[in-house]
């Protein structure tokens, strides 16, 4: 637990987060629960926005929406200032809903649909990432239909090894997404596209992966993006005017993962920013737009997740198992790749923690398990489980395998908390069967 003003263990002995006792939030709104620290959130975005403009300038920050997608995490960014992506017609329409400018969106993806195409273009975005040559075919062909030009930036792969799980790295060399730098498909598609008199080449766009600590990584992509900007501007002299370097930050999810605190995200984007900078001067080059998209260390860590425990199993001298009311229908994050997490017994902050057990969901799965080895008080039925940084991935990634419901996600700030979704019911669950 990354303790903090907003996210701490009050008089009472219970975790409190965003002012609200987390058993008062569960008598109010029940279990499972999404909880999101409003406050926290906005200070990330403070963060952020205001280490661009003072160590950059002309910049954006662009929310990573696949993180954590709803109206009201649109409503809050847009009061910040930020733009966001969006990689699905889904999340385009959330945000078009929630009143989000369009003009701050940039859309990716590394198979869009031409309906997903079309109402991009039709809804005006900023940008959108082309990832493949058909891609940039289809996007000239809704183009030309509707008289206007779309801007456009290039994914690129840059090749850089992020030491993440290699199922959220996105810049290997065997990556899905982007145009490799070494074997010409690059050059290709930059080629193929200044050729569409609809689609004006603004600029590149690289994300080499998620849960990145080491800053190296980013400054050695900037070092690719920028000697492969040379490379265009010197043989097409193309000067680019947008340069996206994608997101990835870290966060703590459990021990052993560092403890960030908001001056080391000022600090990772100094760094990105110095970087560039320097690269530029080097290299002779024009400076670019920057845009950056950090998704996961915006609402990752402002994220707690309220269980109540269900049944408990000790099989003697092997394991101990908590069943939760919850599972890996609200979190697949732990039977994908094995995602690590902190957990505590809400109500219970102040006891010594004295046995060792595993928090199992409801699921009818054997690989349905939220946390391994978590050394908590004894626990007891009904008392409330939580888990941190479930934030980012979690509501996102939820479905309603055995038929469950959803959680809702409620935001809470100064003790107080309201619904930013509300409940899904086994109505809702059934609504499209036939």
């Amino acid at each position: 637990m990354n303790q903090r003003e907003t996210l701490k263990i009050n008089d009472k002995g219970h975790l409190e987060i965003g002012g609200a006792d987390a058993e008062e939030l569960v008598k109010q709104f029940g279990t499972p629960l999404y909880v999101m620290d409003k406050a926290y959130i906005g200070q990330m975005c403070i963060t952020l926005t205001s280490a661009l403009k003072k160590e950059y300038g002309s910049g954006l920050i662009s929310y990573a929406s696949k993180a954590f997608c709803c109206k009201e995490i649109y409503r809050i960014i847009e009061d910040y200032g930020m733009g966001a992506d969006v990689v699905s017609g889904g999340e385009l329409y959330t945000a078009k809903e929630s009143g989000f400018p369009m003009d701050k969106i940039t859309f990716h993806g590394n198979n869009k649909s031409f309906t997903e195409l079309t109402e991009a273009v039709l809804c005006g975005v900023q940008h959108i990432v082309i990832d493949s040559l058909g891609e940039a075919e289809d996007l000239e062909e809704i183009c030309a239909a509707n008289g206007t030009v779309q801007n456009v930036l290039i994914r690129v792969n840059p090749g850089v090894e992020a030491h993440t799980h290699h199922f959220i790295q996105t810049a290997k060399q065997d990556s899905k997404f982007g145009f490799s730098l070494t074997d010409g498909s690059a050059e290709d598609i930059i080629n193929s596209v200044i050729k569409k008199p609809h689609l004006k080449l603004c600029g590149l766009h690289c994300h080499i992966g998620s849960q990145i600590f080491e800053i190296k990584s980013f400054c050695i992509a900037v070092e690719k993006m920028t000697d492969f900007y040379k490379k265009i501007s010197d043989e097409l002299g193309i000067s680019f005017s947008v340069l996206n370097l994608g997101g990835g930050f870290g966060i703590h999810y459990a021990e052993g993962d560092p403890i960030l605190k908001l001056s080391d995200y000022y600090d990772f984007v100094k760094t990105i920013c110095d970087k560039l900078k320097t690269c530029l001067k080097e290299k002779g080059l024009e400076k670019p737009y920057l845009i950056l998209e950090p998704g996961r260390s915006v609402v990752g860590e402002a994220g707690v997740t309220l269980y109540t425990a269900g049944r408990i199993k000790e099989i003697k001298g092997i394991k101990n198992y908590v069943a939760i009311d919850g599972g890996m229908f609200d979190n697949p994050r732990f039977a994908l790749y094995q995602a690590r997490y902190t957990v505590a017994a809400a109500a219970k902050m102040l006891l010594k923690p004295v046995k060792k057990y595993t928090i199992a969901g409801k699921c009818c799965e054997s690989g349905d398990i939220i946390a391994e080895d978590c050394m908590l008080p004894e626990i007891e039925e009904r008392d409330i489980i939580a888990v941190f940084s479930t934030g980012a991935y979690n509501y996102s990634m939820a479905s309603n395998y055995n038929r469950n419901p959803v959680p809702p996600v409620v935001f809470a700030e100064n003790g107080k908390a309201y619904y930013a979704v509300k409940p899904q019911t086994y109505k809702d669950i059934a609504r499209n069967d036939v």
